[in-house]
């Protein structure tokens, strides 16, 4: 029997391997928590051809590190501090910064305390092979390894840490590199470390330790006129403000301390809520707070105070007698400021000459207001969490002089948003003059309280503006579409097969055939919008013998494909959805699954989940059943062959019958639907006509054709995802994934209530979705069928968004979907494009006892935070996909001006401003300005506002809101965005032109 000896730990030792700390836990008690740390001496360094380190461990740092820098010709590493990855981000990304990189445990664990999404970056970074990163796990390395000091801060420990694990990386280089007798001693790598702490590099100095600053690191690189520019204002401290901010009074307030925010928003002296920036006038905000039922009015730069579109702010609201009403009138940012000077902008005179501007266009909207019109107006006070990200922008050629448009000195220049929610952004680059004309990426690094505008820097370029690889990468930007190619990881968990993975041939011991219902024989087919390729639903109907009728929606068997818990369920989690523009997708899931394992194509057999009904003729639900199964498609149709073959009486075939059997059933659940109150809102959707399919030239935009069929596909999906969820929250009542619309409050509705009654004497009751769809149903005017049209349009815009949640989260009395009156919904139908649907699918399939769910779906922390992520995809998505829209109508538009010269469309007035008429073109689903520039006669609380007449001699004419009236469209370059914009002018009843 071998000998075993037991070592104990000395006393001693245990101050090192042991960590304690104190914990809060929910209840708020205090807990002591003590950890052990098992230290050890085998850990590597990761340097290439190390003789002190194991010589099996795995290295990715070159022998010799970096020699292409100035002040260190033999060779070097960099080990940067935490600081640096949170302000340099950017600069360490780029492709330009290839020098070999150390990144210490200590550091990422207090980047990922800090902030989520930039330790995503940091990890994505360790694993990427463009760049040579190792990390080096400190804390757990005997010779690095420290405990933090009676009295030390936990920043003070970690700097400490930091400069104790570059202090052993250089000794330990000397032993992995000993002097060979006989030659002579050769000059050896450094690992330097990278901190803008000015403290830390003054001890790193006493402590032997080589440091240095980001800029003074930069300035040493080969590529630093480029990689400079990337350079954040936050994170160096020998950055020179400008001259428009150096020695400047506070144009803006301090805010208060966190701790006085929340205590304040915990007594109800405060309130939180995101910042929404006004698109028609910069001077305005609002807030959505809890305790009012109408959003909190922020007027003026002041009481905004340097918030960004989509801060969580805390804001004070004023005494009652303050409140104020929105504006009336449209304030543009670039007409307002256009003369300011990037540089010198906070100059006295030219601050007061714009402080005048901007006074006089607030004091010029604020007429005498009905008190119903006023709401809870106030200032912010603090921010909790800033929205800062990278921005598309281009350079506002007018911010550079003469004599600095061929000059490639460090220059300051205005970066201007494509986003009209945001301010400009005050910019330094090298580079100004050969990025004039290009859409280019700008990150926020501080708003001081002396400038007027927030400081950035630059990231990178995207390429020419208007051409089309710049416009569609500039779109997913904006919208944080994430776009990248899959990796390998990802592409690994797909079938070996590719595509040639098939159904196999059913035998009882097959795993594929598993607790699955045969159904290869239904006649089964696919209704879909034309040219789709990801057919993620299909169903079948046929009546029974009993006389009632069988009806099944069958779905893409998705969760077969991604298991939980592997790369590709972590990136289907993190890109939530599938995105679709005009002339391109991007896929939640690889291909491979989603235009062919996972599509229900016709005449093959696919893997796919049931819910299959029996139904009365009167579409009653006799009972519901969900099984895995196998398929077999009989057909694909798009929505107008599918309404052909419905209508045409010569075909009575089982495909045909089962289809009208499907439409019969559809419109008796649909009559079921309005009579509980469900709402027929609308939005408006066009059609983009392309050149040809290879070509992504747009030749002309209408409206979409809505089928019968539409509405049949829709009414079946409807109820699959209502039994589905019904389902699952009964299996799983604290973790199902579901859906709900919450009521719109009343308030929302009174300024359309207002104008209907003011303008149409017509009523809106929204006591209920069943009388408002019952009042919107009565918004006619017999001379003008759009007009109801029109109405449901400016009706959804007072809703609230649709949103996933975790049952168990919110009281059952929430679950409601208001649009559908549905007390329980969920999305089951679309798996290859949704990710929430791949876990309703987990959820049923466990729910039916076919696979037992997986851990992570039991626990409503986790749920919640997929939820949270897939509703920020969803809402971006479709942002992305409107302003694709937008963009191509755009193009389209430019067209048919070349062809024909004058394009003229009739619009509807749908809102009145002092100096101009928002204007919708349902033809072509666009909405746009007219602007006046001379002075009109504006009546608020009658929405109408009166122009001078075109004729000589004639009368002057009032327009109000729902008025017809015709309008000249041309397409001009958009200031901001720096593409084509639709610039609108009235033809009739007046025109505009010279006005």
């Amino acid at each position: 029997m071998p000998e075993i000896t037991i070592l104990k730990r000395p006393r001693e030792e245990a101050v090192i391997t042991q960590r304690m700390f104190f914990k809060k836990t929910a209840r708020g008690k205090v807990m002591k928590v003590l950890r052990e740390r098992y230290l050890r001496d085998d850990i590597s360094c990761g340097v290439n051809g190390c003789r002190a380190c194991n010589s099996t461990a795995q290295t990715v740092l070159p022998r010799s590190g970096d020699t292409t820098h100035k002040l260190f010709p033999t060779g070097h590493y960099i080990l940067p501090d935490t600081n640096v990855f949170l302000a340099q981000m950017d600069l360490i990304e780029s492709s330009y910064f290839t020098t070999p990189i150390i990144v210490l445990q200590t550091v990422m664990e207090e980047v990922r305390h800090r902030s989520l999404p930039l330790y995503s970056r940091l990890k994505a970074l360790t694993t990427t092979d463009e760049q040579k990163v190792w990390v080096f796990y400190n804390e757990f390395r005997s010779e690095t390894a420290i405990v933090r000091e009676e009295g030390e801060t936990p920043n003070d420990r970690n700097d400490r840490g930091i400069r104790k694990a570059a202090q052993w990386y250089n000794a330990h280089l000397t032993l992995a590199h000993p002097p060979i007798r006989g030659q002579p001693n050769v000059a050896l790598s450094k690992v330097v470390l990278l901190t803008d702490d000015f403290a830390n590099r003054q001890k790193a100095v006493n402590e032997k330790v080589p440091c240095i600053s980001v800029r003074d690191y930069v300035e040493g690189m080969k590529n630093s006129d480029q990689l400079l520019d990337l350079l954040s204002a936050t994170g160096s401290d020998e950055l020179e403000p400008t001259r428009a901010v150096a020695g400047r009074t506070a144009l803006y307030t301090d805010y208060l301390s966190m701790s006085t925010l929340l205590a304040g928003v915990k007594a109800g002296q405060l309130h939180q809520g995101h910042f929404n920036a006004n698109q028609y006038n910069y001077l305005e905000g609002t807030v959505p707070v809890p305790a009012f039922t109408k959003h909190v009015l922020l007027v003026g730069r002041e009481n905004m105070n340097r918030a960004v579109q989509g801060d969580v702010v805390v804001v004070e609201v004023f005494n009652e007698s303050e409140w104020k009403a929105p504006t009336d009138e449209v304030i543009d940012q670039e007409a307002t400021l256009k003369n300011d000077d990037a540089e010198d902008s906070e100059e006295e005179g030219d601050d007061l000459l714009v402080h005048e501007h901007e006074s006089k266009a607030l004091r010029a909207e604020r007429t005498k207001k009905p008190p119903a019109e006023k709401q809870p107006t106030g200032r912010v006070v603090g921010v909790i969490k800033r929205n800062w990200r990278a921005y598309v922008c281009h350079i506002d050629s007018t911010s550079l002089t003469s004599s600095n448009f061929t000059s490639l000195g460090l220059q300051t220049v205005f970066a201007t948003p494509v986003s009209r929610l945001l301010p400009r952004i005050r910019l330094r680059t090298r580079q100004a003059p050969s990025l004039i004309g290009n859409k280019i990426l700008v990150t926020i690094d501080r708003w001081d309280i002396t400038s007027r505008y927030p400081e950035g820097h630059f990231v990178r370029a995207l390429g020419k503006a208007e051409s089309k690889e710049a416009e569609q990468e500039s779109l997913l930007l904006e919208f944080e579409v994430p776009y990248r190619p899959f990796g390998k990881a990802i592409l690994d968990c797909l079938p070996p097969e590719g595509e040639r993975w098939v159904v196999p041939p059913k035998s009882a011991g097959d795993p594929e055939w598993r607790d699955r219902a045969d159904l290869r024989d239904l006649i089964i087919c696919s209704i879909d919008p034309p040219g789709c390729q990801d057919i993620d639903d299909a169903l079948h109907a046929r009546r029974l013998a009993n006389g009632n009728i069988e009806a099944g929606v069958h779905i893409a068997d998705v969760s077969h494909f991604v298991h939980p818990d592997t790369a590709m369920d972590n990136e289907a989690a993190a890109r939530g959805t599938t995105v679709y523009l005009v002339d391109k997708r991007i896929d939640m899931l690889p291909a491979l699954l989603g235009t062919n394992l996972c599509s229900l194509r016709p005449h093959v057999e696919r893997l796919a989940f049931s819910v299959i009904w029996e139904l009365t003729e009167g579409a009653e639900i006799v009972n519901v059943r969900f099984t895995k199964s196998v398929i077999a498609s009989k057909a694909a149709f798009e929505y107008g062959e599918a309404q052909l073959r419905k209508d045409d009486p010569k075909l009575n075939d089982e495909l045909t019958q089962g289809i009208r059997l499907l439409n019969s059933l559809a419109q008796k659940l649909k009559a079921k639907r309005m009579a509980a109150g469900a709402l027929n809102l609308a939005s408006p959707e066009v059609k983009i006509h392309l050149d040809s399919s290879e070509s992504s030239d747009p030749v002309d935009v209408e409206q979409k054709a809505l089928h019968e069929t539409n509405s049949l596909v829709e009414e079946f999906m409807l109820l699959a995802n209502t039994s589905v969820a019904r389902q699952i929250q009964e299996s799983f009542p604290q973790t199902a994934v579901l859906r709900r619309h919450l009521p719109p409050p009343h308030t929302n509705f009174d300024k359309l209530q207002d104008i209907l009654q003011k303008r149409k004497g017509l009523k809106l009751d929204v006591s209920s979705s069943g009388a408002l769809a019952g009042s919107l149903d009565e918004c006619i005017d017999p001379k003008e069928p759009a007009f109801n049209t029109l109405v449901r349009i400016m009706a959804t815009r007072c809703m609230l968004s649709a949103e996933y949640f975790n049952s168990g989260s919110v009281s059952r009395d929430t679950f409601g979907h208001y649009g559908l009156a549905s007390p329980i919904y969920t999305h089951f139908t679309s798996p290859i494009r949704r990710y929430a649907d791949v876990l309703a699918h987990r959820q049923l399939a466990a729910a039916i006892g076919y696979t037992p769910l997986h851990p992570s779906l039991h626990s409503k922390m986790h749920v919640e935070r997929i939820m949270e992520v897939v509703n920020r995809r969803h809402r971006m998505a479709q942002m992305a996909g409107r302003a694709s829209v937008e963009f191509y109508v755009g193009l389209a538009l430019k067209g048919r001006n070349e062809r024909e010269r004058e394009v003229i469309e009739d619009a509807f007035v749908i809102r009145t401003f002092r100096n101009g008429l928002g204007v919708f073109v349902s033809k072509l689903g666009l909405e746009g300005l007219v602007m006046f520039k001379r002075d009109t006669q504006f009546d608020a609380e009658n929405y109408t506002i009166t122009v001078p007449s075109s004729d000589t001699g004639r009368p002057d004419v009032t327009i109000s809101v729902f008025d017809k009236v015709t309008v000249k469209i041309e397409v001009e370059k958009d200031k901001n965005t720096q593409r084509g914009r639709v610039k609108m002018t009235l033809v009739s009843p007046v025109d505009s032109s010279a006005l």
